[in-house]
């Protein structure tokens, strides 16, 4: 007991400390010793509330990848992308009731030790600093809002995709996680070699972003996912969808490896587009007209009302361009 004692004593007690740092924009942060930071002439109106993350949004870790997590987001960072891999989290009905602004403070993420992006990377370059998770998703406390302002939350995008596509679906997502109670959501961008990057930390564009999402909470279990260009578009939000079993072809990630295998294999070769609403007037679970309950259905079986854009991938990575009446989503060249 002495001994233990000994060596406690000897411990550094610096570990217990807060300490203030000086972002560039001269404004003052404090460090805590749990990892988190605030600003440090910020009073919050309420205390941050506990957050235990349930690791079912959480895809496969490969070897040497190193889990991030945040208050409200867990995220793999792409040191040679210098941008997030991924970024997953759950998104209750509770929490889409906002109750903090955005506060427009785009900071390094003191948790990435290589260092992330910075404002220099991104100006004058034409491009948005677009969120993965969305800050609209993050205010529900005012360290999440903030956190969600780190550069390893972001990525180079066009502007006319960030503010418009790309809003569409972080809009719908937040409805479908009211209609739904929760939603479980990765997003990210589409890394590949070749290309072109912005700043002199060399942050890549992406060429195309993904989003999928998991319905767990019924009554009826459901899997979604999105396949966007990084370009502006005037396409609905169906056009985009595809299977989550492409998107784990074309980026390697393995998405919800927690669930039951048969329970994962059915939910990710599926493609039902009429299991989910698509007006702000629909129910969790019915469809966007109200006229009853939808049911699990496998892209073989999905009915097709007109012509739609292929769900497959060409060889380069990017959804085909072909349009299509088959029931399963798919054109000739890509039917599966």
């Amino acid at each position: 007991m002495i001994k233990l004692l000994s060596i406690f004593l000897s411990l550094p007690f610096v570990c217990f400390a807060q300490h203030k740092a000086t972002m560039g924009d001269r404004s003052k942060i404090i460090l805590h010793n749990n990892h988190t930071w605030s600003f440090a002439d910020s009073i919050s109106a309420k205390p941050k509330p506990a957050f235990h993350l349930n690791d079912l949004e959480i895809p496969a870790l490969n070897k040497g990848e190193e889990l991030i997590r945040h208050s409200a987001y867990s995220l793999i960072y792409s040191e040679p992308y210098e941008q997030a891999k991924w970024v997953a989290y759950q998104l209750t009905a509770s929490e889409t009731q906002k109750e903090f602004e955005r506060t427009n403070r785009f900071i390094p993420d003191p948790e990435i030790a290589t260092g992330s992006a910075e404002d220099e990377d991104y100006k004058g370059s034409g491009y948005d600093r677009g969120h993965l998770a969305p800050a609209s998703d993050m205010g529900w406390s005012a360290a999440t809002m903030a956190e969600s302002f780190y550069y390893s939350n972001m990525s180079p995008q066009v502007p006319s995709f960030n503010r418009g596509i790309w809003k569409k679906g972080e809009d719908r997502v937040r409805q479908w996680a009211n209609e739904y109670s929760s939603i479980y959501i990765v997003v990210g961008p589409v890394l590949k070699s070749g290309l072109p990057t912005i700043g002199s930390n060399k942050v890549a564009v992406p060429q195309q972003y993904f989003k999928v999402l998991l319905d767990y909470e019924g009554p009826e279990t459901k899997a979604i996912a999105f396949l966007m260009a990084n370009e502006g578009s005037r396409e609905s939000l169906q056009s985009f969808v595809v299977s989550v079993d492409s998107v784990e072809k074309l980026t390697g990630i393995d998405f919800f490896p927690t669930l039951p295998d048969y329970e994962e294999k059915r939910l990710e070769s599926s493609v039902c587009i009429s299991c989910w609403t698509w007006t702000n007037a629909g129910i969790g679970g019915r469809t966007s007209t109200g006229t009853g309950t939808t049911s699990k259905t496998h892209s073989s079986t999905q009915q097709s009302t007109g012509s739609t854009q292929c769900l497959g991938t060409t060889k380069k990575g990017n959804r085909c361009l072909r349009k299509t009446r088959n029931a399963n989503g798919y054109c000739a060249q890509h039917v599966e």
